[in-house]
């Protein structure tokens, strides 16, 4: 996957659109992230004694992969990403606008 946890992404797509946060967890299998402060829903639960209250629970959904860029550490844009091998054989990834590695 392009996007990794700790980078900072800007959403692109749906009702929290324009909006930035940090990925927190990366689901690879269904290509979805786990993002800070995005993609709130309510969640309805049931009381479990003394453990949890009952009542509307809001909480971070995954947002699929598709609907956010990475931003660029340098030039602050929403770029896509590429990659590129250094001189010592290591996998890199570089922002597309700049060229600066992001690793």
């Amino acid at each position: 996957m392009k996007i990794r946890k700790n980078d900072t992404v800007l959403v692109i797509v749906g009702k929290d659109k324009g909006k930035k946060g940090k990925v927190r967890f990366v689901y690879p299998k269904d290509e979805r992230l786990l993002v800070d402060g995005i993609n709130f829903i309510k969640r309805h639960t049931r009381a479990r004694g003394a453990a949890r209250q009952a009542g509307i629970i809001e909480m971070e959904a995954p947002i699929h992969m598709s609907n956010v860029m990475l931003l660029c550490g340098k030039c602050n844009h929403p770029t896509r990403i590429g990659f590129r091998f250094l001189a010592d054989g290591k996998k890199v990834r570089v922002c597309r606008s700049c060229g600066e590695v992001i690793d």
